[in-house]
């Protein structure tokens, strides 16, 4: 059965690793027969959340930026990716203001399957142990919601370094799984 899958680039670099992990991640779900769209948040306003609680009888954020528009798309979604890269053993802040602009749809949104996709300079093995846990953090509280799988392409810092590695079959083999 054909899903909707939802892939959305937190890396602020276009074109960048984590960015063409994501690509790699669509081309496998397209080829499986899925509905791709991708979303680059280098590309979109992203405010932070103001807390002030506007949204909670709602479930619309009043913030005028791109975040209403893609949480609509969240919603609509069988199939959630989420990419960033590690910044100070964390995600980035553009993904993290999207999770935290998510709180006007978290007790509505449910049953969503959720890849993450993370990428490092350092190759540490606890290096991602914090940004995953971030990933998980937030879908703990997305009611019926697991977690389809994790990629975790450590020691490429440089734009194109993923080009080449294992990490980019990885990707397209947990695209075409979805």
């Amino acid at each position: 059965m054909s899903k909707k899958v939802l892939i959305i680039s937190g890396s602020p670099r276009k074109g960048g690793n984590s960015d063409k992990l994501c690509d790699r991640f669509a081309e496998g779900a397209r080829d499986a027969g899925h509905s791709v769209t991708k979303v680059s948040l280098a590309d979109c306003k992203v405010g932070f959340c103001t807390g002030c609680n506007c949204c909670d009888q709602t479930h619309r954020c009043i913030i005028d930026d791109d975040v209403p528009e893609i949480i609509g798309r969240m919603m609509t979604s069988d199939v959630i990716v989420m990419a960033s890269p590690v910044y100070f053993y964390s995600v980035d802040a553009q993904i993290k203001a999207l999770i935290d602009r998510s709180v006007s749809v978290w007790t509505v949104m449910r049953d969503k399957v959720f890849y993450f996709i993370m990428t490092s300079a350092e190759d540490s093995e606890t290096v991602m142990d914090c940004t995953l846990e971030c990933f998980r953090g937030f879908i703990s509280c997305i009611s019926g919601s697991i977690e389809g799988g994790v990629i975790c392409a450590k020691g490429v810092h440089s734009r194109g370094e993923i080009d080449g590695t294992d990490y980019m079959q990885q990707a397209y083999d947990m695209g075409r799984s979805v």
